[in-house]
This record gives C-alpha cells, structure tokens and sequence, in this order.
C-alpha cells in the first residue's frame, strides 16, 4: 500500500472519462465525477478510495477541478454532496456556481442512462 503522506498528490483531467483523478506514486487514488451540459460542468461523483482516506485528498481534487472549470470559463453545478459541502466553505468559487434544481437532476439522469 502507498503512503499517502509521503507522495505529492497529482490531479489530472480525463475528459475521455468525465472525471478529474488524483493519484499516488502512479497510483489512482480517487476522482470526481461530472457531465458537462452546456456551459455548466455538472459534477455528481466523489470518490476516494479506502486505502488512501484520511489525508485530504478529496478536498485537493475538488481544489483542482473547480480551478479547472474556472479556467475553461465554465460553471459548476453541485449535485455530488462532497463538492456541494466544498462550496459552501469555499465562497470563491461563488461566482460561478448555480444551484441544484429539478432539471439539472433530471438531465443528469438521462445522461447516465
């Protein structure tokens, strides 16, 4: 098993798979999971694995991937409970957040099959 706290984290864009990872010494360590609608990057997924829980990861990941979508000109769509609790400690990615509403959830849904 990897370390955690001896390896620097490293946050890349799969866009082939919806996701942003983080890895470890090579190793996956967890994503986040989105669906791009429009101008709006909808994220719905957070997961880290068991191996690697405990060391911050998830909020390095959610870090990088809202830098990202700040970058692209995109907006963030909260639908995945970590990174809707992210937002809510971080008010500067509030600018450019929408909120959660029915046809966001809906949309998303059929996007997934």
């Amino acid at each position: 098993m990897t370390e955690p706290a001896d390896e620097t984290p490293r946050v890349e864009h799969a866009p082939d798979r919806h996701r942003y990872e983080i890895s470890l010494a090579g190793e996956l360590a967890g994503f986040a999971a989105y669906r791009d609608r429009g101008e709006q990057r909808v994220f719905y997924h957070t997961e880290i694995d068991d191996a690697f829980a405990g060391h911050g990861l998830a909020s390095i990941l959610v870090t990088a991937a809202l830098n990202d979508v700040r970058e692209t000109g995109k907006r963030i769509v909260p639908v995945c409970p970590y990174v809707a609790k992210y937002l809510k400690k971080h008010d500067e990615f509030a600018d450019l957040t929408d909120p959660v509403d029915r046809e966001a959830i809906r949309w998303l849904r059929e996007q997934q099959g």
